[in-house]
């Protein structure tokens, strides 16, 4: 038996292991970039509640680019959300530009 066969349909080809061919398959290559806590809780939710859309995006490499969309989109919600709540309680930078010692001395003790 040959050790490695291709198939002309379908052009994948295969490697003998044992009695058996087994298709040569690889992921594509994709860029990792860092995905933060946002988007590794997304993965943990995908994986635990959606496995095969998780299963599809890891499989395709598209995951990873999907996990730092969500990253990227919650970042902005949350800095959002601060700047509204900010606002809402009325919090601005200028008591603190104004009396500086004051909140470092609310800082040391905190």
């Amino acid at each position: 038996m040959k050790q490695h066969y291709t198939d002309e349909k379908t052009g994948i080809s295969y490697t003998l292991q044992g009695d058996y061919y087994l298709p040569n398959l690889l992921l594509p290559v994709v860029e990792n970039k860092p995905v933060g806590i946002w988007g590794q809780q997304h993965a943990r939710y995908l994986k635990q509640n959606h496995k095969i859309l998780y299963m599809n995006l890891f499989t395709s490499g598209k995951l990873n680019n999907h996990l730092v969309d969500v990253e990227e989109q919650a970042q902005k919600m949350f800095s959002r959300l601060v700047n509204q709540m900010a606002e809402y309680e009325g919090v601005t930078e200028q008591p603190k530009a104004e009396n500086q010692m004051d909140f470092l001395s609310d800082e040391q003790h905190s």
